[in-house]
């Protein structure tokens, strides 16, 4: 089955491609990899949530930050699938990097990047099992909680 058919079935879609706020693109395709630019939990142009990721009042919290993590992939994938011509051109999940804006002694990173890489393994099966590091990291830009980057390869 393709991905886009088994998109379609997770009742899920591709967002339009943010355009980029500075010198860069969405995604950069060289040869058989193309390489996308760090995506941000983006729903209808507003951020999903904002604020570090931790378990004190305030913090936006593991679970609301592993969706963001799924938002932020579901972007990512439509960069590289406007990059690569659609989105069943792409062979192969390679890497998934995911940064998390994290609290202190906030360490479960990879437990909030797991929905982005749940969303990989729905979206193109084997396909999508992929390289990965999860990365805390003092804040993000517009103090999004979650940034994912791909490297993806293509026909």
């Amino acid at each position: 089955m393709s991905a886009s058919h088994r998109l379609a079935e997770l009742g899920l879609s591709l967002p339009e491609v943010a355009a980029p706020v500075g010198t860069y693109v969405p995604a950069l395709r060289h040869g058989d990899l193309i390489y996308t630019s760090g995506q941000l939990p983006f729903v209808d142009g507003a951020l999903l949530a904002e604020g570090v990721v931790g378990q004190r009042d305030g913090d936006v919290t593991p679970e609301r930050a592993n969706e963001c993590g799924r938002i932020a992939v579901l972007n990512a994938i439509a960069a590289a699938a406007a990059a690569a011509g659609g989105i069943d051109a792409i062979t192969r999940i390679v890497k998934l990097t995911g940064f998390v804006a994290s609290a202190p002694g906030f360490t479960a990173q990879p437990a909030v990047i797991n929905g982005a890489s749940g969303i990989l393994a729905d979206v193109f099966g084997e396909a999508g099992r992929h390289a990965r590091s999860a990365v805390g990291v003092a804040a993000l830009p517009l103090g999004a909680p979650v940034e994912i980057e791909l490297i993806v390869s293509v026909a």
